[in-house]
């Protein structure tokens, strides 16, 4: 079990959330989906919300454009331009928001498992918010693969959400594993320690993945959003879409067809400069 939830207040900056337009942006109705309190009901709601409607895209990144974490510029970013991001921007303002609904709220620094018997960096960023005397896994950046709701935070834990299944495991030194349910069996998602990150460990890791040559992030474009029932991820110029029964079909998109796919299939809105930028990048250019 991990040690209790630091849940200091003002660390993720909540008090400087907007937090109408935040609801807004995720579709979250008090009057439909229920006052807010520091409940499982509101945490599992609002994460859900989060995670249907604030896509995972790397854009920025892949465009030479620096990613700042401040509040101020991820709410300008992800809230009022209606951008996505990936897991440093993403959890930062789920973080802000659960903070300023009252959730004692903590960061924790994954590595990722999905790519076989690699030993990767610890490079993704996760929460693990308190609710109803229990810790839950919160994440709401970890792409096409990741879960729609909170996960509880213990051993063996098995969750069905959609049609999807997520699982808990701990290892040695209290190493908790986040793992998915495959046709195939069960899979390894990413790992992580019991160790508490802050908003400056997100910053340096978040430097790492937007910078460093070794970054997966680096010149390519990255657009994912899960689903109940079908997941959907863009990488580069293939488009996949992976089904609960396992089926999965892929198609190479042309240039000309970035701005509508990203648009139409992820809800990510970009300008005429960012287009054209993307569109570069495209292997076969424009």
């Amino acid at each position: 079990m991990d040690p209790t939830v630091e849940g200091e207040s003002g660390l993720w900056s909540g008090d400087e959330l907007d937090l109408d337009a935040y609801l807004a942006r995720i579709g979250y109705d008090i009057g439909r989906d229920g006052e807010l309190s520091t409940d499982l009901r509101t945490l599992t709601a609002v994460h859900r919300a989060h995670v249907r409607s604030i896509p995972f895209e790397n854009l920025d990144v892949a465009l030479g454009r620096p990613v700042p974490l401040d509040l101020a510029s991820l709410q300008a970013k992800l809230v009022r331009r209606r951008r996505g991001g990936y897991c440093y921007e993403q959890n930062s303002l789920l973080a802000a928001a659960l903070e300023r609904i009252g959730f004692p709220v903590a960061g924790r620094g994954a590595r990722n498992r999905t790519r076989g018997a690699a030993l990767l960096p610890v490079t993704h960023a996760l929460l693990v918010v308190e609710a109803e005397g229990e810790q839950w896994l919160a994440d709401a950046g970890f792409g096409w693969q990741g879960p729609l709701e909170p996960v509880p935070l213990r051993d063996g834990a098995r969750v069905v959400q959609g049609g999807w299944t997520f699982g808990i495991e701990t290892e040695e030194e209290g190493i908790h594993v986040l793992r998915s349910l495959r046709p195939d069996g069960w899979t390894d998602l990413y790992a992580f320690a019991p160790q508490t990150l802050y908003p400056g460990d997100f910053t340096v890791m978040n430097h790492f993945s937007s910078s460093h040559p070794e970054s997966r992030f680096l010149g390519q474009v990255v657009a994912q959003r899960p689903g109940a029932e079908v997941r959907r991820a863009l990488v580069r110029e293939t488009l996949t879409t992976v089904r609960t029964d396992g089926v999965t079909e892929e198609r190479v998109l042309t240039a000309g067809e970035l701005a509508a796919t990203l648009e139409g299939d992820f809800g990510i809105e970009i300008d005429e400069e960012e287009r054209a930028g993307l569109e570069r990048l495209h292997p076969v250019g424009v």
